[in-house]
């Protein structure tokens, strides 16, 4: 494997990230514009967005919705959200 190609897998790497789970996360959760200033408080957070993104992708999967991340995550409730994680 040349420069150039491991250069590529790197930057398509990271390019999907930012332009997809962290574009979505900051979209409609305002990540970047977050004030949480604690580490600790602050990577809680990441990993609930986080299980958020992934909770609507396994629903979309299954064809349990059909609406946008955005729309999805207001109707989402706690009570609903925590059925979808025991998977009852």
């Amino acid at each position: 494997m040349g420069d150039k190609e491991l250069l590529k897998i790197a930057r398509d790497h990271f390019g999907s990230i930012e332009n997809g789970s962290h574009h979505r996360r900051d979209v409609t959760y305002r990540e970047d514009a977050s004030q949480i200033s604690k580490r600790g408080a602050a990577q809680a957070m990441a990993t609930l967005r986080n299980l958020a993104v992934g909770i609507y992708e396994l629903q979309k999967a299954a064809a349990k919705t059909k609406v946008e991340f955005s729309s999805w995550c207001r109707r989402m409730t706690f009570s609903s959200a925590l059925v979808l994680i025991r998977g009852k």
